[in-house]
């Protein structure tokens, strides 16, 4: 009894080391303590001490460590492992990780997310939503932008230049806005709620594009000219970065530049012949400055150095002889300028290169640098926007239209998906509030990019479809009142553009997360291929056997929390948000044993087993997305009237994470998916979704005025204007909340229940009892009017909806 007593001590305090992380010394100490007891206790024999000796030394004196373990380990790694090229390094290094990587680590420390800094907008920005966002959202009229210009219009274009919309990201000392990330983004959400094309043209310059590659690696010179000219939207911007055969793939464009040299004003410079094919680039119709990105190539080394200098930036004034711009893509109906450009032979001086001759062949740093900042504001605010609007706008709708003599919103069927609109719109404003504050306390995120770019559009786009499917024919006959129809057709194009989301999710997330998050493999990686081998050896054994010791702790924590249901796991808070931040510790644990458990099986071959990257990736996201809801609402106060909002959202993502685990413990290699799964869940899947009831206190929010529902809908523009339908239709919303209890009075006093419908009928009927005022009877009108043109569908002259051609060549082709 005593052995098998002190067998089980020692294998608590072992288990609490583990899960505690404290260092081998002193794990080596506490073991040495329990063989002294046990030595006492005559469990532990001579033997025993002999054995702890010959393990414990090696381990804990590092020069016969290095020698016994590492060195042969060092070989077999380099083996193993093929250096990285210099295309995948820049990837790797470019930005920094932030949150995701406590997330990643199998511990989070939740005290740290909940200080990070409340997003506010300063004195200067809000006056910049209230004032000129708002006027450019009384100006723009979705219908007519889409069907009849296909373009924002002529006003509207001046208005954004002399506003500065163009010129959130430029320093002040420019004559930019110099707003913070997340300023930027509210502006994005706002817009979006009114027209995708009017925020797409708005997030493009102030995402990646000339403007953010000026500041941050053009000369004195490029910035003094171009910066004040982009401020005053004396340019117009775009970039060029996407050819035919290279999409996602952007590292493999094929367009090229030559170094030679060649006229330009009368004289002989040294320069660049360009020749490029691009595609889907934003802006291009209409731009004046072209930002292009290809490869360089010097062949008779004018430079001196290399002959393939690499992927390099330029800026190229579009009205240079050879440039072709000016034709249109037509993505979707989203009338947005996107287009091609071309040029063959172009030449152009060397100073053209964004950082002048010396940034020759930095490009992809440059880029990616600064996609990992751009990337992470403005789709996934975009998204956002889109749906905030359409969750208020929803639940309007669900209240007004009536169906079986009920509003549509109190049947279950359309709280379902109601609730999905509503819990996404909440979750979606908190991930943009938490990404926008790294953004703004220097980070440059690459993976939260990644993760916000591709969750937030995608549960955008199932959002509208979700929308789409309650409105029914409102949401599918186009026309000045449809507020869906354009967002349900642009959708594919977010998923689409900055990353494709398959690729994405697939490839980048985890591809980048499992170096760039992982305390020890990066540092593996480096010094594995350290030209000082005495120094690549000494990194090599720390991190090591870091690693080791970091496999070892989130086994254990992974098997305790598993036993215990994480209750043990620590918690900020002891309401009814602890179980969440206890079954996230739990899935971070999983998630940082299974990324070493998979990159150990599979190695170099991880990044080919994309499903397998995926779903790791997967859960990775979805705990960023339930921590920045956590976040979002201590930052609100905690106000639980929210709850409803925040439990739907985090046991959403959850749900959704737990599904990724089960799907790659079905799939993980080397057959080791059952005895994790015994591990990892030994009492099967412990999380469910959300209950019908949690449904149907989110959808009464959508439909109820109340605090928590103008925090959902927070910062995007609810102005009963002509152009704005939302807007119009949540004062009828309102306005129908009103006329209800004098509907109700009517019938009473007529003894009779009338159908809810023609309400300037009961008001008429009410006036003839004598039982309601003039403001009552007014109020049931204007509630009729407000119903009436929120429930109907717009209807055209046949000749209204025939394109308009114009241009010799289009009537020459029409004759």
């Amino acid at each position: 009894m005593t052995t098998l007593l002190w067998s089980i001590a020692l294998l608590v305090v072992l288990g609490a080391c583990a899960y505690l992380r404290v260092s081998l010394l002193t794990a080596t100490a506490a073991a040495a303590i329990m063989l002294t007891a046990g030595w006492t206790l005559d469990v532990v024999g001579l033997w025993g001490g002999i054995i702890f000796l010959v393990i414990a030394l090696p381990l804990n004196i590092s020069s016969i460590r290095q020698s016994l373990i590492t060195r042969p380990l060092l070989k077999l790694y380099r083996g193993i492992m093929p250096e990285m090229s210099s295309t995948e390094k820049e990837a790797i290094d470019a930005g920094t990780t932030w949150w995701e990587a406590d997330l990643f680590a199998g511990n989070p420390n939740w005290k740290k997310l909940h200080n990070y800094p409340t997003a506010r907008l300063s004195a200067e920005e809000q006056a910049f939503l209230d004032g000129p966002v708002n006027e450019v959202c009384r100006m723009v009229n979705e219908h007519q932008v889409s069907h009849e210009l296909a373009d924002l219009p002529a006003d509207v274009w001046q208005y954004l230049k002399d506003n500065g919309f163009f010129a959130m990201i430029i320093k002040k000392k420019y004559g930019g806005l110099e707003f913070s990330a997340y300023a930027q983004s509210r502006v994005l959400q706002k817009l979006a709620g009114i027209s995708s094309e009017l925020a797409s043209t708005v997030g493009v310059p102030n995402s990646l594009g000339p403007g953010e590659l000026l500041q941050h690696y053009g000369t004195a010179e490029q910035q003094d000219y171009y910066l004040p000219r982009l401020a005053k939207g004396l340019e117009v911007p775009c970039f060029a970065l996407t050819s035919p055969e290279a999409g996602s793939d952007a590292g493999s464009i094929p367009d090229y530049g030559v170094v030679c040299k060649g006229m330009w004003k009368g004289e002989e410079v040294l320069g660049m012949k360009l020749t490029w094919n691009k595609r889907y680039i934003t802006l291009a119709p209409i731009a004046t400055v072209l930002g292009l990105a290809f490869k360089l190539r010097d062949p008779e080394r004018l430079l001196g150095g290399e002959e393939e200098l690499g992927i390099t930036c330029a800026l190229i004034p579009t009205d240079v002889e050879g440039v072709e711009t000016g034709r249109r893509h037509f993505p979707l109906n989203c009338m947005f300028q996107n287009g091609p450009t071309r040029g063959k032979d172009v030449f152009v001086p060397l100073s053209f290169i964004i950082g002048g001759p010396k940034m020759a062949g930095q490009g992809w740093r440059m880029l990616v640098e600064c996609l990992s900042v751009g990337r992470g504001i403005t789709l996934p605010s975009n998204s956002a926007g889109g749906v905030k609007t359409a969750a208020l706008a929803t639940g309007a709708y669900a209240r007004i239209r009536r169906q079986f003599k009920l509003p549509i919103g109190k049947l279950e069927g359309i709280e379902e998906p109601m609730a999905r609109i509503g819990g996404n719109a909440y979750l979606m404003d908190a991930v943009t509030s938490l990404t926008t504050t790294g953004i703004d306390l220097g980070e440059k995120p690459s993976v939260i990019s990644a993760i916000v770019k591709y969750h937030l559009t995608d549960r955008m786009q199932k959002c509208v479809i979700d929308a789409m499917d309650i409105h029914g024919g409102k949401g599918v006959c186009l026309g000045p009142n449809n507020y869906l129809g354009r967002g349900y057709q642009a959708a594919p194009i977010a998923i689409t553009v900055e990353g494709a989301n398959i690729l994405t999710r697939s490839m980048i997330i985890y591809g980048q997360g499992a170096i760039r998050c992982h305390p020890y493999v990066l540092a593996e990686m480096d010094s594995a291929f350290d030209k000082d081998v005495r120094q690549g050896l000494n990194k090599f054994d720390a991190a090591l056997f870091g690693h080791i010791g970091f496999t070892i702790s989130n086994l254990v924590r992974s098997v305790w929390m598993g036993l215990t249901g994480s209750r043990f796991s620590n918690a900020p808070y002891g309401d009814k948000t602890k179980r969440y931040y206890q079954h996230m510790n739990r899935f971070s644990a999983n998630l940082a044993l299974l990324s070493d458990l998979a990159m150990a099986t599979l190695g170099g071959n991880l990044k080919r087993k994309e499903r397998i990257s995926a779903r790791l990736g997967d859960m990775l996201s979805q705990l960023y997305l339930a921590s920045a809801t956590l976040k979002r609402y201590q930052d609100e106060g905690r106000q639980t009237e929210d709850l409803p909002l925040v439990q739907w959202a985090v046991e959403d993502a959850l749900f959704k994470l737990q599904a990724s685990l089960d799907e790659l413990l079905d799939n993980f290699p080397a057959g080791l998916g059952g005895v994790l799964r015994v591990l990892l869940l030994p009492f099967g899947r412990p999380l469910k979704r959300p209950s019908d009831v949690l449904d149907h206190k989110v959808a009464k929010i959508m439909q109820t005025p109340c605090a928590s529902r103008e925090r959902l809908g927070q910062g995007q523009f609810w102005e009963a204007c002509d152009n704005n339908p939302v807007g119009v239709q949540e004062q009828t919303f309102k306005d129908i909340l009103a006329a209800e209890p004098l509907y109700d009075k009517v019938c009473k006093a007529a003894g009779k229940r009338l159908p809810f419908m023609w309400l300037d009928k009961v008001a008429a009927e009410g006036k003839a009892l004598g039982i309601l005022s003039d403001a009552e009877i007014a109020l049931l009108e204007k509630a009729e009017i407000g119903r009436m043109k929120s429930i109907n569908v717009d209807d055209f002259d046949p000749a209204e909806l025939v394109a308009q051609i114009t241009g010799s060549k289009s009537q020459e082709q029409a004759a």
